[in-house]
């Protein structure tokens, strides 16, 4: 499973012009999902992407993670970010989970890490959406979990 993590001071979706889901400072994160992915996959990305350090402490130092600092986590689900491109100058998406096991382990991310902390929102998977950030740093980190 794949997490592209973008420390945001601000970041949201839109389907169809309504804004479906919002955060102020925090984690935007793209989230695509492989074929060998399971439940335990999606559990372990999400433990990374709540206790990821990427925000700074009272020292400058990268030390905090989402939680520290009580932001916000936008997950949104990326097929494209799931391509084989090393070939050509088209993308594969034989890489990429089938749509309805990719849902799922979308949806089991996105609970498991709503158990775990509060303030957890998501895109709408399958959806045409639009997602604005402003990226702070800009600082951003691929993570893929086996």
């Amino acid at each position: 499973m794949l997490g592209l993590i973008q420390r945001v001071s601000s970041a949201d979706v839109r389907v169809t012009g309504k804004r479906i889901a919002e955060i102020a400072r925090g984690s935007l994160v793209l989230v695509g999902v492989q074929p060998e992915d399971t439940p335990q996959t999606a559990e372990r990305l999400g433990e990374k992407l709540l206790k990821y350090r990427l925000f700074a402490d009272a020292s400058g130092k990268t030390n905090l993670s989402v939680i520290d600092i009580e932001g916000g986590i936008l997950l949104v689900p990326q097929f494209t970010l799931a391509a084989n491109t090393q070939k050509g100058l088209r993308p594969s998406f034989s890489s990429a989970a089938k749509p309805d096991i990719a849902n799922q382990l979308f949806q089991h991310l996105f609970h498991y890490c709503q158990s775990k902390y509060h303030n957890v929102q998501q895109g709408q998977f399958g959806a045409d959406m639009q997602v604005s950030l402003c990226n702070d740093g800009p600082v951003t980190f691929l993570l893929e979990v086996n």
